[in-house]
């Protein structure tokens, strides 16, 4: 391969969330007049989060050289139940029923991966489709509307001036996942569960311990974003997030968390989401139909999987085999 062409790829790779924002934004400012607006930035932000939730959840699960597919289904499991369950726990213990759900979901999948020894691809992949069926099986395929409409309305209002509350509290968890993985003894052993699994293993590290734990972690996210999302539309939908699992995992790669393992940061997943959330907004903008987006959306994941594997220099190999099998033998 030439030269040139690996060094432009390392370039775009090391600074795609840049390159992507900053072409997004000149595009919208060409194009729309009112794109590069405080009102459009609020916005961006406020529909961002629901994404943002499912995408901070992938990004310890990505970091640690492991995949939950099963986020979507989780996300639809737990809206249903924030809203289903009003009338007989109340608003505020019916929201934390679908927090609930989305940890044991969460639990399920480490107990699948950890105690049977079920790679994560095959085991949240089979998850995912028992969700999915689960959730239109006790919703008999329909939304439930709210008993208490007015409840979460309140989310999505404005909030010093560029956010609202559920945006707000998606960057405080996102501030709060950085400092856990950048300045605690345990997010540092999670890098290096994701570098070398071998390795973490021979330096004591209980690797299954930390699997099972970013699982349940991912479970929670996927369970308040299901939350946020059926509380601010008044509505608990079995297909709340059936549709999301990509932008999910595309916002984090944006962001520069490898798919490998072993790299990535919960400050650059938000800059991921907000990138992926401007893309989307200057979309509709422009009149562009979702199922033309949804195009653009795995298009990008193609091309930075494909850019990332050309600046590793790695021909695409993937090291998740070999800690696959370091987990049976941990």
């Amino acid at each position: 391969m030439p030269a040139s062409l690996k060094t432009l790829g390392s370039l775009v790779v090391r600074y795609r969330l840049l390159v992507m924002l900053a072409g997004v934004l000149v595009f919208g400012g060409f194009t729309q007049d009112d794109f590069l607006t405080l009102t459009t930035f609020q916005s961006i932000l406020d529909r961002a989060a629901v994404v943002g939730f499912l995408a901070l959840g992938l990004t310890p699960i990505l970091i640690a050289g492991q995949i939950d597919l099963s986020i979507g289904s989780v996300m639809s499991l737990a809206a249903y139940a924030a809203i289903a369950l009003q009338p007989e726990l109340g608003s505020l213990p019916a929201a934390f029923a679908g927090l609930g759900v989305g940890m044991l979901a969460g639990a399920i999948n480490a107990v699948i991966v950890v105690g049977f020894k079920v790679t994560s691809l095959v085991a949240t992949l089979a998850t995912l489709l028992i969700g999915a069926s689960l959730a239109l099986l006790i919703s008999n395929g329909q939304p439930v509307s709210s008993a208490d409409p007015m409840f979460g309305l309140a989310l999505t209002n404005e909030f010093l001036t560029v956010l609202s509350p559920r945006s707000a509290l998606f960057i405080a968890a996102a501030l709060v996942m950085f400092v856990w993985l950048k300045a605690t003894p345990s997010g540092r052993n999670l890098y290096a569960v994701g570098s070398s699994m071998p390795a973490a293993i021979s330096a004591g590290i209980n690797v299954n311990g930390y699997v099972a734990g970013i699982f349940v972690l991912s479970g929670f996210c996927a369970g308040a974003a299901g939350v946020l999302q059926a509380l601010s539309a008044a509505t608990g939908s079995p297909l709340a997030g059936s549709a999301l699992l990509i932008p999910a995992i595309t916002a984090v790669v944006i962001g520069g968390t490898r798919l490998e393992g072993g790299r990535g940061s919960s400050l650059a997943t938000l800059g991921g989401v907000v990138a992926l959330g401007a893309l989307t907004t200057l979309s509709e903008y422009n009149g562009i139909p979702s199922y033309t987006q949804a195009v653009y959306t795995g298009l990008i994941l193609i091309l930075l999987i494909t850019l990332d594997r050309i600046a590793g220099g790695n021909g695409g190999k993937t090291t998740r085999t070999l800690r696959s099998a370091a987990v049976k033998q941990a």
